[in-house]
């Protein structure tokens, strides 16, 4: 049952779902293990891009990696896993999403091995580029297997999971880095912060069956043009966001910013002529065009940028000047992870209450928390008050955990079943690419801001650009669809 939205309403009881039009049947839905495995494989994929970070050190120390190489074992891994989840989801529509998630998982774990077992950096730039590509493998199985295989209630709670899953794996990948490097387990040093995904991975390898097995009805066609046209157009972009702060932001850089803006206008057209043809294109336009997915893509590119531009000057702000190493600023985190585990957990009843509210107050929430930010550093600089930035840092934890999961939801309630891994692709795509770009601009902006200004006036602006962000959020869920 759905409401004139067309979305699935949030207070149906629990129960064994019926196969969605367009998708082969799967045995027995979602169960609570099936969960379990895909999200352990998706959570691996979010740690990765972060728990490297502070091994950079030990990585150098051992295999004589200059700053270049040790950029690229970072941003490698993010620019084949952003360059090809599109196609890893339209993958899975065509040849089933547990098989690629199968395969990716276990690509996956084997790259995981080889940068534990790297001899040399270019071994190890060479396997964290392989790491990469096999996420971009899976990951868009696991929204895509949520989408297929549940539906009312259950469908709610498992796309909650997921935002859990998104947003405390790039937390847990700072403290976990941190600990297994100042543990040095078994002696392994650095090469513990790939090793530990070995045994994981194995064991959700083993009880991959237990996923229910679904895909298109109908075989998509394979679209050469647009996979081409889509992957120059990606390149651009993450080579501008990826290179710009290490090369300086040369002229010649920006220029691929035309080459992207011709690419995607090419795709576009593109994809709008193969589908009148009847054929497959790579990213359906009609798919793109539902009101759900393209309002919801419009909040969470904000939300993704705004989330990564926080993470990453938080820690520099924590470890520049609050004294804090790795572990602790990674650990000051962690009313961010209780907040948002918290309220996460209730967020299909708070949503079946407000609708489309949810994300209103969401933003609301983020924008008090920032808020608060600025103005106790300000006030409290160079020491200002640890509790009030942990409370502040829990507000934006809860704002998060009211606006991720239900602009997931939104996103993927028009996408048809048949066509659940590319929405996937997509909106992951779109995930990653905001998150990176906020990151990098956020990054940039406060250490500019500091040479330019003083600490606490750049730490107080990018907050309040960053209040800025989730002001947008709020503006733009005042015309999302209501998802009850």
């Amino acid at each position: 049952m759905t409401n004139r939205e067309g979305l699935p309403p949030l207070k149906e009881p629990d129960a064994a779902p019926k196969p969605p039009a367009g998708t082969k049947p799967a045995a027995a839905g979602l169960g609570g293990i099936a969960l379990v495995v895909v999200l352990t494989g998706y959570a691996l994929s979010i740690v990765d891009a972060s728990i490297v970070n502070v091994a950079l050190t030990p990585i150098s120390d051992d295999l004589h990696g200059g700053p270049a190489a040790l950029e690229l074992v970072v941003s490698g891994y993010g620019l084949t896993y952003a360059l090809g989840l599109v196609l890893g989801g339209r993958l899975g529509d065509a040849f089933g999403r547990r098989r690629l998630y199968a395969y990716g998982l276990a690509a996956f774990t084997l790259t995981s091995a080889l940068c534990g077992l790297a001899p040399t950096i270019e071994f190890l730039v060479v396997a964290r580029l392989l790491q990469g590509a096999a996420a971009a493998m899976l990951v868009p199985q696991v929204l895509a297997t949520i989408q297929a295989a549940t539906e009312g209630q259950a469908r709610a709670r498992a796309i909650g999971m997921y935002g859990v899953t998104a947003a405390l794996g790039m937390v847990v990948g700072q403290i976990l880095g941190g600990l297994l490097v100042s543990l040095d387990v078994a002696g392994m040093g650095w090469r513990s912060v790939f090793a530990i995904n070995v045994p994981i991975g194995v064991a959700a390898l083993l009880a991959v069956r237990r996923v229910p097995a679904t895909r298109a009805d109908t075989k998509p066609g394979f679209d050469p043009v647009g996979t081409v046209l889509f992957g120059v157009t990606m390149l651009c972009v993450l080579t501008l966001v990826v290179a710009g702060p290490d090369l300086g932001w040369p002229l010649w850089l920006w220029s691929l910013l035309a080459v992207a803006a011709a690419g995607a206008l090419a795709l576009a057209r593109t994809e709008r002529g193969l589908e009148a043809r009847g054929g497959s294109p790579l990213l359906s336009p009609s798919v793109l065009s539902h009101q759900g997915m393209r309002r919801g893509l419009a909040a969470v590119v904000p939300f993704s940028a705004g989330f990564g531009a926080f993470l990453f000057v938080y820690a520099l702000i924590a470890q520049g000047h609050f004294g804090f190493d790795g572990l602790a600023s990674g650990g000051a985190l962690a009313p961010f992870a209780v907040a948002f585990f918290a309220v996460a957990m209730f967020t299909p009843k708070i949503a079946a209450a407000l609708g489309a509210r949810i994300v209103t107050l969401g933003a609301l929430v983020q924008a008090l928390g920032l808020l608060l930010l600025a103005l106790v550093i300000r006030v409290g600089w160079p020491h200002p008050s640890l509790v009030l930035v942990l409370v502040g840092i829990a507000l934006f934890g809860a704002g998060a955990a009211l606006v991720g999961p239900t602009l997931f939801r939104l996103i993927l309630a028009d996408v048809p079943p048949a066509q659940a891994g590319m929405g996937s692709g997509v909106l992951v795509t779109s995930q990653q690419m905001a998150t990176a770009l906020g990151a990098t601009v956020g990054g940039t902006l406060y250490i500019s801001l500091a040479d330019w200004l003083s600490t606490v006036s750049a730490a107080v602006l990018v907050l309040g650009l960053l209040t800025c962000l989730s002001v947008t959020v709020l503006v733009i869920s005042l015309k999302l669809p209501d998802p009850r």
